[in-house]
C-alpha cells in the first residue's frame, strides 16, 4: 500500500453491493482491505486491482471473533488509520421461525449484529482517536418493518439501524461520521441464499446493486445520516413504513415473504 493514499475497508466485498462499493472507493483513489467468506473474493480482488490501487483480501468468517480480528489485523498492518469503512456483510434466511434451523438462525445474528458491533468497535475507536473517518453501515428498508417469515433478518436490520442512529448521536460534534444505507430488494444472491426464490419478494423487481452502492457511497462522502437506495419503489416503501402501523406492515410482509407465495 502507498502511504499517501487513504485506506478503506469493505466487508461482504466479493459480490453485490459490497463489490460495487469497493469499486467506487478504488476509483476515488483508495487502497482497499476487502473481506468476504467465499472463493469469489479472489476474482473481486483481481477486478479491483485493475483500478490501480492496492487491494488486501481477507477471507474470513465474520460470524466468529477470530474472523473479525483477522480483518482488523489486516486493516492495521501498516499503521494507517482507516479513512472509511463500509460494514456491509450480511445474510438472511426465509421461512417460519419455528421451522428454520437454529444454527442458521443464529448465524444471522452473529454476522448481521455481533460482527457489525465488534468491527465497528475496533475501527471507530481508531477513527475517534484520530478525529477523522467515515463509517457506512448497511441497514435495510425492512429495518422499520416487522418480518413474518423473515423475522430474525428484519430484526437484525432494525438493530443495525438503531445502532447507527445511536452512534450518530454520540459522535455529534466530531469529525467522524456514520451513515446508514437502507436498500430495498436488490439483485444479488441474497434471495437465493435465503431460500426465498419461491416468494413474492424473491420474484419481484429488484434494484441494481451498482445503483444502490452509488447512493450509499455518495451519502457517505457527504456525511449524511442515512440514505434509502436506490429506486422509487424502495423510497416509497421507506416512506410508507414511516406512517403505517406495525401490525399492518407485518401483515403485508407475511403475504410477500410466505414460502410458496410466488408460485
Amino acid at each position: 500500500m502507498t502511504e499517501a493514499r487513504p485506506v478503506a475497508l469493505v466487508t461482504g466485498a466479493s459480490r453485490g453491493i459490497g463489490l460495487e462499493l469497493a469499486k467506487l472507493f478504488a476509483a476515488d483513489g483508495y487502497d482497499l482491505v476487502i473481506a468476504a467468506d467465499s472463493d469469489a473474493i479472489e476474482s473481486a480482488t483481481a477486478e479491483l486491482r485493475r483500478c490501480g490501487g492496492a487491494v488486501v483480501p481477507v477471507r474470513a468468517d465474520l460470524r466468529t471473533a477470530a474472523g473479525v480480528d483477522s480483518v482488523y489485523s489486516a486493516v492495521t498492518a501498516d499503521g494507517r488509520t482507516l479513512a472509511a469503512a463500509a460494514l456491509n456483510a450480511g445474510v438472511g434466511s426465509g421461512g417460519a421461525f419455528v421451522e428454520t434451523d437454529l444454527e442458521d438462525t443464529l448465524s444471522i445474528v452473529d454476522l448481521n449484529v455481533r460482527s457489525t458491533v465488534h468491527l465497528a468497535k475496533l475501527v471507530l475507536t481508531d477513527m475517534v482517536r484520530a478525529d477523522a473517518g467515515r463509517l457506512l453501515l448497511t441497514s435495510s428498508v425492512v429495518s422499520k418493518m416487522p418480518g413474518p417469515y423473515q423475522a430474525v433478518y428484519n430484526a437484525s436490520k432494525a438493530f443495525v439501524q438503531s445502532f447507527a442512529e445511536g452512534l450518530q448521536g454520540e459522535l455529534t460534534g466530531s469529525r467522524v461520521t456514520v451513515t446508514s444505507l437502507l436498500p430495498g430488494a436488490t439483485d444479488t444472491r441474497f434471495f437465493e441464499r435465503a431460500h426465498m426464490l419461491d416468494t413474492v419478494l424473491g420474484q419481484g423487481p429488484k434494484d441494481d446493486p451498482a445503483a444502490v452502492a452509488k447512493d450509499g457511497y455518495e451519502a457517505l462522502m457527504r456525511g449524511d445520516r442515512k440514505v434509502v437506495a436506490s429506486s422509487l419503489l424502495a423510497k416509497a416503501m421507506a416512506a410508507a413504513n414511516a406512517v403505517t402501523p406495525d401490525v399492518v406492515k407485518a401483515a403485508a410482509h407475511r403475504v410477500v415473504a410466505r414460502p410458496g407465495s410466488g408460485r
